[in-house]
Parts: C-alpha cells; structure tokens; sequence
C-alpha cells in the first residue's frame, strides 16, 4: 500500500515510496502529476467523444446551441447576431451582445479552420482543460499545503465528473475555470517574497502584471461576472505585494510598485474590452462594457413570480421568461432591453426587501445540491452525486482543518493565500444567491474548495496510515 507523508503541511515532498510485497518503488511528485494530467487528457476527451459532432441540448448546456448557432453566423460574415428570434429576447437578424464574445470567436475561429466540426472544437477544449486546469490545481494547491495536497488536488480536479463533462460541452465554463484558476496562480507568484529568478527584478515584475493582466482580460471576456470580483482581488494583491509587506503597510504610503503593477493589469484588460465596447456602442447606441446579460439574469431572477422560493427553471420554460418582460420594453434593442430590466430588477428588491432576503436564502438549497431529484436526468443526477456529493464532507473537513489546526503552522504568505480563495467563494457565491442560482455556476467555486477537500483526503489518509503502523 502506498506510504503516506508523516504530515500534511507545506512541506515540498519530491519523492513517494510505495510498498508492494517486499517491493519498495520510488516515483516523483512530477511523474505523479504527469500521470494525473494524462488521466484528466482522456476523461475529458472521452467526455468530448461523447457528445459527438453534433450540438443538441445535453442537460445543463443547452447554451451550447446558442454558441455553435452565433460562431457559424460570424464565419457567415452576418456578426454576432442570429438568422432567428433567440434567447433571450433578440430579434432575428439583429445584433446580440449576451453571449461571451471571445468564446464565440474561439468556435468560429476553430469551424474556419478545420470546417463546421463541433467535436473538434470539443476536443481541443478538453485537451486545453485537461492539461492546464490539473496543473493550475496543483501549483495553487501545494504552494499553501505542500506537494501531497497539491497532487491530490489535481487528481480530484481531474476525475471531477462536473469538470470532464463541461470540458466536452460547448460552453464558457471549462475555460472561464482554467482562467480563474491562472488568475489566482499569477497573483501568489507576485506575491511571494522567495520568488528567484536570473532576470533583473523590473523585468520579472513586469512580466508578472502583464501575464496578470492578461489572465483578468480573458476571465472577464469568457463571463463579466468577474469584474465584480476584482477590487476583492487588487485590494489583495496591493495588501500583500512584498514590498508593501516589509515597508509600507503601517507607514501612510501608497505603495506606488502595487499600485503602477496593477495599473498595468488594468490597461491590458481596458484594451482587451475596448473592441467589444466600441462594436457595442456602434451596434445599440448605447454604452454597453461588454455583455448584455446582467439585466435580464436580476430582472427574472428576482421577479415576483418566485414568491419566496426561487425556482431556477420556470415550468413555461423559455416562453415564460419571455412573457415576464413588459410588453412595452419588447420594441427596444437589446441593450436598452437589458438595462432597463436591470432597473427593473433593481425595483423589485426596494419595493419589498424582505422578500428579496428570503428569496436569496432559498437559493442555497439549489446552490448547493447535491443530491438526486426526480426532476433531473441520470446523467445529471450522476455527476451531482458523484461529484460534489462526495467531495462535499471533505472539503467541509479540510475548511475545518485549516480553521482549527493548519492555519496556526502556516507563514503569513500562505494565510493570506487562503484568504483570497475563501474571499473568492463568499463573494462569487453571494453573487448568485441574489441573482440567479445554477448548480453549473457553483463549479468556480467547486474549483477552489477542492483544494480543501485534498487537505481533508491528506490528513485522514496520514491518520490512517499511522493506525496501521501501530497495528503492525
């Protein structure tokens, strides 16, 4: 049986001994990793194999259709528009700006090359996903717990059902995850204090913030949503950048390195949204930053229809959303539409807060299901109970180690590491619980808690490789 470290803190385990019979192998943490990336390789494209060369409403990725329907009109040279009336209330032949413009350009890009071939699409996403997603989990996850944990992180990211399913689906989703998980990964490179390199310190630090930068631009162009996560994290980084740390922290100063490091973060993704804001304006003769999508998610998902109980489908289906809009908004473009349904929205929470407050709190019951229901497929209920139903307890045991135990043993680096994860987690899922709750939008969150769930797998598996030494 396999030989299990003594602890599970930070500690850089190279090499593992593993026992069979009077056997004793040796095998690095790296072949280890390999193995696990290959491992998430072929789940993911098997996944992608799955779902095959056509595109149809699978269940949870209905918004591939949408996706596979606007790359093929922009290959067409029509724009970012549909031939039909579509989701969710765009006219035919007229402009959109509710999907994610580069995920749509990723498809159409991929259909241009090697002709109007869904699976190709889908397999290059799994191979992206399969390679990048494990390895992120890894480098996040044993730069604050050590080499075990960040194997088992990977290895659990990697057999994930939720995670090779998307990755074979024709949505935003696995790549937005990649993304989230690089942000996080550049930002405790910048921070840590015992980053070595050859090259001279301006050019290392530049560097940093522009790859920062440009893992913000290509989070935010595949969901928006993260912009409301951005102060949370610059606040971070300003507060934790090392010279901050040994300098300036109790001393008044603006800690102009910080602050120039994020300015040019912050200029990579104003010039990445600048295209899509201009194509905007010219299109809805309205200011639109990027996407026109917030709007309807507040409008419908804090409408009176839900009562106090949130139904995150209603019974009418897609019709019925449609119906919610007020007849005399219906002749404005889809800018106009989703802003003024925002005020809408917004509306509905000031004229009776309390039923916004209970409204809210019924979402966590759909955020974080994990169980069967009879209203969903085999495949859905499989991967709900197969995936977070059983990773649930240890990352609630993990959560509770490092509250309890690990945090005491932890450097400063890695205590405000663990801070950003779990700010991530509050904030993103605050998001959704007071607009719109999917269990497919909890997955970045999934992404992270995971790590916890391998500190939770590490710490049993030591207790239990120690009870077995002293049976012995």
């Amino acid at each position: 049986m396999p030989e299990f470290p003594k602890t599970a803190t930070a500690q850089n385990h190279q090499t593992y001994s593993i026992k069979f019979g009077d056997k004793n192998i040796k095998i690095s943490s790296i072949t280890i990793l390999i193995a696990i990336i290959v491992l998430a390789i072929v789940l993911r494209v098997f996944s992608a194999i799955y779902q095959g060369n056509t595109v149809t409403d699978l269940p949870g990725v209905y918004d591939q259709i949408s996706y596979d329907g606007l790359a093929r009109r922009l290959i067409d040279g029509y724009g970012f528009s549909f031939a039909e009336g579509h989701w969710p209330a765009t006219r035919a032949g007229e402009p959109t700006a509710h999907w994610s413009y580069l995920y749509t350009i990723y498809l159409a890009v991929v259909y241009k090359i090697f002709g109007t071939s869904p699976l190709i699409a889908r397999i290059i996403q799994a191979l992206i996903a399969g390679i990048f997603q494990s390895w992120l989990t890894y480098r996040i996850a044993k730069r604050i717990f050590g080499t075990l944990v960040g194997l088992l992180a990977a290895f659990i990211n990697a057999v994930y059902i939720y995670f090779f399913y998307y990755a074979g689906s024709l949505i935003t989703e696995t790549f937005y995850i990649t993304c989230i998980l690089w942000i996080f990964d550049a930002s405790f490179r910048i921070i840590d204090k015992k980053r070595i390199s050859t090259e001279p310190d301006w050019k290392v630090n530049y560097l940093q913030w522009l790859e920062l930068g440009l893992a913000i631009s290509l989070t935010v162009l595949l969901r928006q949503l993260f912009l409301l996560f951005l102060p949370f994290l610059f606040i971070w980084i300003w507060w934790n950048e090392p010279h901050h740390l040994e300098n300036t922290r109790w001393k008044g100063r603006l800690h102009w390195p910080a602050l120039r490091g994020l300015a040019i973060s912050t200029g990579i993704l104003a010039l990445m949204i600048l295209p899509f804001a201009i194509r905007n304006y010219q299109a809805f003769d309205t200011f639109v930053l990027l996407n026109t999508n917030a709007g309807f998610a507040f409008f419908w998902g804090n409408h009176p229809i839900h009562g106090t109980s949130f139904m995150p489908l209603l019974p009418g289906g897609a019709q019925q959303y449609y119906d919610l809009i007020p007849k005399e908004l219906l002749p404005l473009n889809e800018a106009k539409l989703d802003k003024a349904l925002l005020s809408l929205g917004i509306q509905f929470v000031l004229d009776d807060p309390v039923r916004f407050i209970l409204l809210s709190i019924s979402r966590i019951k759909e955020y974080i299901k994990f169980w069967p229901s009879s209203d969903s497929g085999l495949i859905s209920n499989i991967s709900r109970v197969g995936s977070f139903g059983i990773t649930l307890p240890f990352i609630l045991y993990g959560l509770w180690l490092e509250a309890t135990r690990v945090w005491k043993s932890q450097t400063s680096t890695e205590r405000w590491s663990v801070v950003l994860l779990l700010c991530f987690a509050l904030v993103y899922t605050s998001i959704h619980l007071i607009s719109w709750t999917l269990i497919r939008y909890r997955l970045p969150v999934d992404a992270i808690l995971l790590i916890f769930a391998a500190l939770g797998i590490s710490y049993l598996a030591d207790k239990f490789h120690s009870k077995l030494i002293k049976a012995k």
